[in-house]
């Protein structure tokens, strides 16, 4: 199958994860990497054995197919619409956009000209995502009924050395960890209806405590704090904390509630882990990940199974529907906050096609 050329724009600490993840795909072809400091594509270019380039140089280049966008939230649809206006397909790291409105009007010009988007997150292709998705369609935990998703910490200017974003518009525990989780729940129950939510900003100020700018203050510009009701199509309701103001908690990230047992998900930032069931009258046990990719770091799956679905003429299965859809979702939560009532979500989305188990060593149909 001939490979499809991909240039990644935005060069910044997640692109070494996908670019260690891509060299496993054998349909990527990394033709180019291009950032606005060329001294951080060079960078990176030296140190994947790759080619920088400079940033016009991407959108002109009649190889490239798809641009791979690895910019920050705030530039992600301002960049998408650039490659889309050269005539590339694109996808973009998450969340789609910082709004709704702009996620929907990338969605929509790439439509008008035959283009397509793809979307982060891409962990639930990873294999304790899918063989949860295969038991509860097998219907081992009966009728979904509900769940809990549960991401806090204490916010990521403890590590982070330049943490200024997460606190920007665009930034936040909803668009920035949001994405995992409820991507991953659409992929298990399908799309969501209606939000109820709560958001607030407990401190207008954070004190980094990380290298090199330790001791600096930071404006917050963006809720903290959020927690939100997820009603979806097929009935379930499931509640979700995402917060950078906790200290610790005890909550697994996923648990799915059926009418004939309980799912604990795994990290859903991540492709593998435990999977346990618990049915009904029966006792805890740990259930074995029989689908591939769930042993390493595949954050470039999404891409390749772009890339293999141009050439297949298939549905890519981390699509700019679902991923708009998602982000109609967590705007509902701050949207619901601020007017008090339950919002309806307008987008829909079909549940993503799952991977066969054969579909391994980097191949994906």
């Amino acid at each position: 199958m001939e490979r499809v050329g991909v240039a990644v724009v935005g060069c910044g600490n997640i692109s070494a994860a996908y670019l260690k993840a891509a060299a496993g795909f054998p349909i990527l072809d990394i033709r180019a990497l291009a950032d606005l400091d060329p001294a951080a594509a060079e960078a990176r270019a030296a140190e994947f054995g790759l080619k920088a380039a400079p940033l016009d140089s991407v959108f002109s280049d009649p190889s490239i197919e798809i641009v791979l966008n690895l910019t920050v939230p705030k530039a992600h649809v301002e960049v998408g619409l650039r490659a889309i206006a050269a005539g590339k397909h694109v996808h973009s790291e998450k969340p789609l956009g910082i709004t709704f409105r702009e996620g929907r009007r990338l969605i929509e010009e790439a439509r008008k000209k035959g283009l397509r988007v793809g979307s982060a997150p891409d962990t639930f292709l990873g294999g304790s995502h899918q063989t949860s998705r295969q038991l509860i369609d097998q219907g081992v935990i009966g009728q979904p009924v509900g769940g809990t998703a549960f991401f806090m910490c204490p916010g990521h200017e403890r590590w982070h050395p330049n943490p200024d974003f997460y606190y920007e518009h665009g930034g936040g525990p909803m668009l920035d960890m949001g994405p995992y989780y409820i991507t991953d729940l659409v992929n298990l129950l399908g799309p969501v209806a209606r939000v109820a939510g709560f958001a607030t900003t407990p401190r207008p100020t954070r004190t980094i405590t990380s290298e090199p700018r330790k001791g600096t203050v930071i404006p917050v510009h963006v809720p903290t704090h959020s927690a939100g009701l997820l009603a979806f199509e097929n009935g379930a309701v499931v509640q979700i904390g995402m917060s950078f103001d906790v200290a610790g908690h005890k909550h697994l990230p996923l648990e799915i509630y059926g009418t004939e047992g309980t799912l604990v998900v795994p990290d859903p930032n991540h492709f593998g882990g435990q999977i346990q069931h618990l049915p009904k009258g029966g006792a805890w046990a740990d259930v074995e990940t029989g689908m591939p990719y769930a042993d390493g770091n595949y954050r470039s799956i999404g891409l390749a199974d772009m890339a293999y679905a141009l050439r297949g003429g298939r549905p890519h299965r981390a699509s700019g529907d679902l991923a708009l859809h998602v982000l109609e979702v967590m705007e509902a939560v701050e949207r619901a906050s601020e007017t008090r009532t339950t919002v309806e979500i307008e987008t829909s989305v079909e549940r993503p096609e799952p991977i066969a188990t054969s579909l391994r060593d980097g191949k994906l149909s």
